[in-house]
């Protein structure tokens, strides 16, 4: 079953925790110096927000699912989108380990859809080569980079 993702970049965590925490009625289910995350399940979301010096606002969109095989299902429906879709397998990200495709909208907003490996200690984009066109949000991709096939595999 998907989850929804959003990602919103803050400019000041502490207050924002405490303004999505009330909003939500429940505390983040992570909490890092620069990252916090609820997995809400009334509705079903993944919500993340994020100080690491980007621009605020709407980071990039989403869905988390529970499967390889989802995954697959939902890259098959991207590629149909026929804007170009960006790979990245095992990568490190936000405290996590997962595989991931990326896709642009033709309004510019970034489309992350991802499966959880597992867990890691870094919030891990300052690892990620701008070569990938990193936009600050663990390798969401620019126009140009979701044009490859894959990046940062």
């Amino acid at each position: 079953m998907k989850r929804f993702h959003v990602h919103v970049a803050v400019p000041e965590l502490s207050e924002s925790i405490r303004f999505y925490s009330t909003l939500f009625g429940v505390e983040p289910a992570v909490r890092k110096d620069d990252y916090a995350k609820w997995m809400l399940d009334d509705p079903r979301v993944n919500f993340a927000i994020s100080q690491r010096g980007n621009t605020t606002g709407v980071n990039h969109l989403g869905f988390q699912v529970e499967s390889d095989a989802e995954l697959e299902a939902v890259h098959e429906h991207l590629i149909a989108a026929g804007r170009g879709v960006t790979a990245e397998k095992g990568v490190s990200c936000c405290y996590a380990r997962s595989d991931k495709y990326w896709v642009t909208d033709p309004a510019g907003v970034a489309w992350e859809t991802f499966h959880s490996l597992g867990t890691v200690p870094v919030y891990g984009s300052d690892t990620v080569p701008q070569a990938c066109g990193t936009q600050g949000a663990c390798c969401a991709p620019t126009e140009a980079a979701a044009d490859k096939s894959s990046c940062c595999a």
